[in-house]
């Protein structure tokens, strides 16, 4: 069963990344299997977003499948499934010594759990943050798969320029192999990058204090598949054979007290099979029993009681996860109600309560962005909005004929929009600083935001004047207004601005479609 479950999880970690892979412009607007569909399994990211949204995406309710499955069979997720416990498995088996302290915080996730379905049912969607599928996919596609780009192409250049005859050939035809399968269609860079991934690495470096320390304490899915799995019908039993050695405890990956009957913790079994494989007596076995007669030989109370969470401090953990909605929204808005004109969200965003109350921060929108204008926030939407998506022209526009992000948005708090739904969104109007505009300022001609402009009929137009230089010689020049009619908010005229250190022309979120009062000039 050991080496069952491992080629379980080697198969589904392989798919999970080539699925992260294809999450990916091929040229073309629309994607086959986006990763999303680990996510659309998540029975906690379905939990929060009902609670907090009211609704969820059709897709979502695949997560039922796992609810059954687990009911069925225990936390089979967590020991045969989950990409993110696959990785601490194999970070884990770098320490070699085996764990000389078992620490007892099990109960912690529990907590952690409590608080994110108590502040969801006020609104505030904070599941994704720490939900292992959303934070794996969030930090391979702001940080491992960039760093993972930016590594290989630099290895290649510094071969290519070597100019070694022979092994260039070589490593040419090899990059053209990975530039078509593995590497982005360009390099990928996110202001958060290094911050992300810093704490992604730490969660792996965890396994080597304790094996699988993030599955053991700190999961919030794992402790909601935990509770799920107390009326399984695959249950473990123990002969009286059993002589208490000591051999289960050793290689339990969930830390269940498997060597002591009367502390045996069903919630934290993997069904990892390690304890049956290990007894030198055979004393473990596993198969089907009815849960209620199971329950009732058990003398379980049920709720949280009979995993001895302790009332005081679950009751704490919803204090905390009530008082936590106040406390994170409680940062200073405009009268419009938003913190930050920069905060420019992709088309077909929700209205921005809405939207917060669906963003599960993934970054699936982000890595398919095929600009890389798509960046997470850190405070630009308050606390609540942290790591959520915004547009940032300087460093990618939004593509006027690209949809993708709508595509990839499991929960959708980015609306699937088409093409001709999407060129009637505004998500903000551009400006023009006629302080550092060359023709406005400088009487330098410049045409180029009338040239890049995406729309039909362009959303800037000239207006032809004639300025002196300093010498006093006549120069007819074209100077740049926006037709706010027609713009959108795309972006591409700041992206392209010549005035590079700040531009001439910008984009804010006024004006956007998905507001009714973040506009240029509200109705009296």
């Amino acid at each position: 069963m050991k080496n069952l479950r491992r080629i379980s999880q080697g198969i589904f970690l392989l798919i999970f990344l080539f699925l992260f892979i294809q999450t990916e412009s091929k040229g073309m607007d629309e994607l086959g299997y986006p990763v999303k569909i680990f996510l659309d399994f998540d029975p906690l990211i379905l939990t929060t977003t009902i609670l907090s949204a009211h609704s969820a995406a059709k897709a979502f309710y695949l997560s039922i499948f796992m609810i059954i499955l687990t009911v069925l069979l225990g936390r089979v997720f967590c020991g045969w499934i989950c990409p993110l416990g696959t990785l601490n498995n194999i970070t884990g088996s770098l320490k070699k010594k085996p764990d000389m302290q078992i620490r007892d915080w099990f109960r912690v996730k529990y907590y952690i759990l409590i608080f994110l379905l108590i502040s969801s049912v006020f609104g505030l969607q904070l599941a994704g943050i720490m939900d292992p599928l959303s934070l794996l996919i969030r930090s391979l596609s702001v940080s491992i798969n960039p760093l993972f780009n930016y590594s290989t192409r630099t290895f290649f250049d510094a071969i290519y320029n070597s100019d070694m005859r022979g092994i260039v050939d070589i490593s040419e035809s090899v990059y053209s192999v990975m530039k078509k399968g593995l590497l982005s269609f360009q390099q990928p860079f996110y202001i958060q990058g290094a911050f992300i991934g810093f704490l992604f690495l730490f969660i792996l470096g965890l396994n080597l204090v304790e094996k699988r320390f993030w599955c053991r304490y700190l999961c919030p899915l794992g402790a909601f598949l935990g509770i799920l799995s107390r009326f399984s019908v695959l249950k473990r039993s123990v002969s009286e054979g059993c002589t208490s050695c000591g051999a289960c405890a050793s290689v339990c990956q969930g830390n269940a007290s498997p060597d002591k009957k009367e502390e045996w913790k069903d919630t934290e079994c993997y069904y990892c099979w390690n304890c049956d494989d290990v007894c030198p007596q055979n004393a473990v076995s596993f198969g089907f029993h009815l849960p209620l007669s199971t329950l009732a030989k058990e003398g379980i109370k049920g709720g949280y009681a009979s995993m001895d969470l302790g009332r005081r401090r679950v009751i704490v953990s919803m204090l905390s996860g009530i008082v936590a909605v106040p406390l994170l929204r409680s940062t200073p808005v405009s009268k419009q109600g938003y913190s930050n004109p920069s905060l420019i969200r992709p088309p077909g965003a929700l209205e921005e309560k809405e939207f917060l109350k669906r963003c599960v921060k993934c970054g699936e929108c982000m890595k398919v962005c095929i600009t890389n204008g798509l960046q997470p926030t850190l405070f630009e939407a308050g606390f609540e909005g942290i790591w959520s998506p915004l547009l940032v022209p300087r460093i990618g526009y939004c593509e006027y004929r690209c949809t993708l992000c709508g595509q990839v948005c499991p929960t959708g708090a980015i609306k699937r929009l088409d093409l001709k739904e999407k060129s009637k969104i505004r998500i903000g109007l551009a400006m023009i600083d006629k302080g550092r505009c060359l023709p406005h300022a400088h009487a330098i001609p410049c045409i180029v935001c009338e040239e890049v402009c995406p729309t039909p009929k362009k959303a800037i137009w000239f207006d032809t004047a004639k300025v002196k230089d300093r010498n006093g010689k006549e120069i007819t020049v074209q100077q740049p207004r926006v037709d706010l009619e027609l713009c959108i908010g795309c972006g591409i005229c700041e992206a392209k601005c010549p005035v590079v250190d700040r531009p001439a022309i910008y984009v804010t979120s006024i004006g956007e479609s998905r507001s009714k009062i973040n506009q240029l000039l509200l109705p009296y």
